[in-house]
């Protein structure tokens, strides 16, 4: 969080008011937050701990977030979630209504909290996942519904496949989704591809299974990409429709 607001402010302007907000499972973590938070000048109570998915620290205020960034676990059980979940996807505005993933992998749960959290006027939101969202579950599962619902609603704008090794524990290829309910006018009912697999630098040794890193010049490959919204051998544009399909 505070290393995006650096960002906006180095890069957008330094007079742009930043309000930061968060929530975190592990306890660690979110003391670690809470410390930079104090010691950088933040406010140390926006941060919240507990289980986002059931126990949504901004429930109680409904508070809508312009700009949201995440980074959720990836194959990990919400078992011990399951039965909030359950009871919130009956609900017709739960956040959940839609669809549920299999119980052994929450990812997508994440992201449908984050778009229950959309700011009404527009909204952005970054997202890491690996490959199981796109791909998990056969039509008519919950994945695939939830999959559809982005979709229709033509929320989902782009997907970077980025390079694989990246983090320090698994050396599985991760992709970045930005969904937004602003998109611009020359992208509504569109979605773009970007393959990013090749933009990295090795670095000088392995650190666990991390052996590559994203240069500054790598982002702006990426970035230059996206912003251009052009096809080339990296870059792919196809309308919504295409990714929909029918099961006999």
């Amino acid at each position: 969080l505070t290393v995006g607001k650096d960002w906006i402010q180095e890069n957008v302007s330094k007079d742009v008011e930043v309000n930061m907000f968060g929530q975190e499972l592990n306890p660690q973590t979110y003391s670690i937050c809470k410390s930079d938070f104090l010691i950088t000048n933040e406010q140390p109570e926006n941060i919240k701990l507990g289980s986002t998915l059931s126990k949504d620290g901004y429930q109680d205020t409904n508070r809508k977030f312009d700009y949201m960034i995440c980074n959720p676990p990836y194959g990990v059980s919400w078992k011990k979630d399951e039965k909030y979940v359950k009871n919130e996807s009956k609900e017709p505005d739960g956040r959940f209504s839609v669809g549920t993933p299999r119980v052994s992998d929450g990812q997508l749960l994440f992201l449908q909290h984050m778009i229950s959290k959309m700011e009404p006027s527009g909204s952005r939101i970054g997202v890491v996942f690996n490959g199981s969202p796109m791909f998990t579950g056969d039509s008519g599962s919950g994945e695939s519904e939830i999959r559809k619902w982005i979709i229709e609603n033509d929320w989902l704008e782009t997907i970077v496949q980025l390079p694989d090794r990246m983090f320090f524990n698994t050396g599985i290829t991760t992709y970045l989704w930005i969904v937004t309910h602003k998109k611009s006018s020359n992208r509504k009912g569109k979605i773009q591809l970007i393959n990013g697999s090749k933009n990295f630098q090795s670095t000088k040794k392995n650190l666990g299974q991390k052996g590559k890193k994203i240069t500054s010049e790598n982002i702006d490959q990426i970035l230059t990409t996206y912003i251009n919204f052009k096809e080339n051998e990296n870059c792919k544009i196809f309308e919504n429709k295409y990714f929909g399909y029918t099961k006999v």
